[in-house]
């Protein structure tokens, strides 16, 4: 049988390349909190690893597990970008739940860490495996 990275590594890069791009995401919400207009972005995270992972999605609109609605916006790697569509909208415009967001930012920082802790023992055993110690 013959050895695969990929495999080997399962989603975890996917799964890392996710969290960045919402990190980004999230990071520009909370810095336009108080810009007109501004429309807050984000991405099903959920929807984006299985679509990584190539099974099938279910509803890509669908409420998020916090119960707030993305609208798509666009496409971003295997990531669709999509608008948060706010509780209860400000008067100049601006989408972004400020609390929400930074709520979210942190969660999303605390995968990341978790991801990269799961991909270096990943790591780790396989230089065990290969070294034989």
């Amino acid at each position: 049988m013959p050895f695969s990275i990929d495999k080997a590594l399962a989603t975890f890069p996917q799964a890392l390349q996710l969290e960045t791009k919402r990190a980004e995401l999230l990071a520009s919400n909370i810095a336009n909190a108080d810009t007109p207009d501004y429309k807050a972005r984000d991405i099903n995270f959920k929807a984006a690893l299985q679509a990584a992972r190539g099974q099938p999605q279910g509803l890509p609109l669908a409420p998020t597990d916090s119960g707030v609605s993305l609208q798509a916006v666009g496409q971003s790697g295997t990531a669709q970008v999509m608008y948060q569509v706010p509780l209860q909208p400000s008067l100049d415009g601006n989408t972004v739940d400020l609390q929400r967001n930074q709520a979210e930012f942190g969660e999303n920082a605390l995968r990341y860490q978790a991801t990269l802790s799961f991909l270096g023992s990943r790591i780790s055993g396989l230089r065990k495996a290969l070294t034989g110690q």
